[in-house]
């Protein structure tokens, strides 16, 4: 499950060479793990990977308390350390001024209006590029040996789902069941949550993003629990399950069914060479001809990976072909405000043949609690 550091570097030195850059510092910190292998969230403390273009070297510049860590972990060896009395742009000058001629690449969708004001100041005569689209390129298709390590973070967190769920029970409040989920990821393995927990019982259901309180669990009352891990070969996971709790009305189960075959329309028609929007239509068709439309307003799915939140998007309007190698959600879902509502979501990849391959294994049937 060896992941190709090296390839990836020089995947980017060829980038930086047809856009004649200098170098590029990358700052955001899944983009350096992408490229070395070190995870880490500097806060504000500066971090950096810096690909040299005129030397055809690779420098990470790390706080310096991460220093032995990132030695251990970085596939990139040359580490520069910067204390918290140390200007780490001066560093940077005393360490690359000579180099910086023309032209820097940057996430421009990472770097603040401080720190790019901090580098035109460092280094007054130089430009700057967007390396962001091009990162994002190389992000998007998926390996093999990633989808292992995204596999890992499935299994992890269907069963912390399959645990989390016996511990439900009426009088429990929402922020109780969240606080015992995140306790099992670490338990079972991971580092954390790969995004803040989302667990919503009976109205609450209806907001697609809401955050867990003092609501406790009532009979007939929708639960929503949509959660994910960060595993410690930093790749991570998402998947939402609905449930009834006590006793499910027909009302309820009406809905439920028709976001189940939402879901599954959506999966079915996931496959290479057709546009990505005919994922999220397929999916909200399902939900259309049911009178539900109304109910459903967000795009059906996102990529995922070292980050929970990547590209694509997969959304009614996105033209783009889908190729090989992509790997996203497909999550529909109906909220009906001040009742509830229902999502069921799983994570695809499309494979070497073209075809969908369904990580998430979690059973998608209805589950009264």
């Amino acid at each position: 499950m060896t992941i190709d550091y090296q390839v990836r570097l020089n995947a980017l030195l060829e980038n930086l060479n047809q856009k004649e850059l200098d170098l590029a510092i990358v700052t955001s910190p899944a983009n350096v793990f992408y490229f070395t292998g070190f995870h880490s969230d500097p806060h504000e403390r500066f971090m950096a990977l810096i690909v040299d273009n005129w030397n055809k070297e690779f420098t990470l510049f790390v706080p310096a308390l991460d220093k032995e860590i990132a030695a251990t972990e970085s596939f990139v060896k040359n580490i520069i350390p910067i204390s918290d009395e140390e200007s780490p742009f001066s560093k940077l000058k005393s360490e690359l001024g000579k180099v910086v001629k023309r032209n820097i690449g940057l996430e421009m969708n990472v770097v603040s209006m401080l720190r790019h004001n901090q580098l035109q100041a460092t280094f007054p005569e130089a430009s700057y590029d967007d390396i962001q689209p091009y990162i994002n390129k190389l992000r998007l298709n998926k390996s093999r040996n990633e989808v292992i390590h995204l596999q890992v973070a499935v299994d992890i967190i269907e069963k912390v789902l399959a645990e989390g769920i016996k511990k439900v029970h009426i009088g429990m409040t929402e922020a109780e069941l969240a606080a015992e989920l995140e306790y099992l990821m670490k338990k079972f393995g991971a580092v954390g949550p790969s995004f803040s927990t989302i667990v919503l019982a009976g109205e609450k259901a209806a907001l697609p993003h809401g955050t867990p309180g003092d609501r406790a669990l009532k009979k007939s009352d929708f639960l929503l629990i949509d959660f994910g891990v960060l595993t410690k070969d930093g790749y991570c996971s998402d998947i939402t399950r609905t449930f009834i709790i006590g006793e499910a009305t027909d009302k309820q189960k009406e809905i439920y069914n028709i976001v189940l075959q939402s879901n599954q329309a959506g999966l079915s028609a996931v496959k290479a060479g057709v546009p990505l929007k005919t994922f999220d239509i397929e999916a909200r068709n399902v939900i259309k001809r049911n009178g539900y439309g109304d109910y459903f307003n967000n795009r059906v799915g996102h990529g995922i990976g070292v980050e929970v939140h990547e590209e694509p998007s997969i959304h009614e309007k996105n033209d783009k072909i889908a190729e090989k190698g992509l790997f996203f959600t497909i999550e529909p879902g109906i909220y009906i405000p001040d009742y509830g509502g229902v999502r069921i979501e799983d994570e695809v990849y499309i494979n070497e043949d073209g075809e969908a391959e369904v990580l998430t294994s979690f059973s998608r049937e209805l589950q009264i609690l």
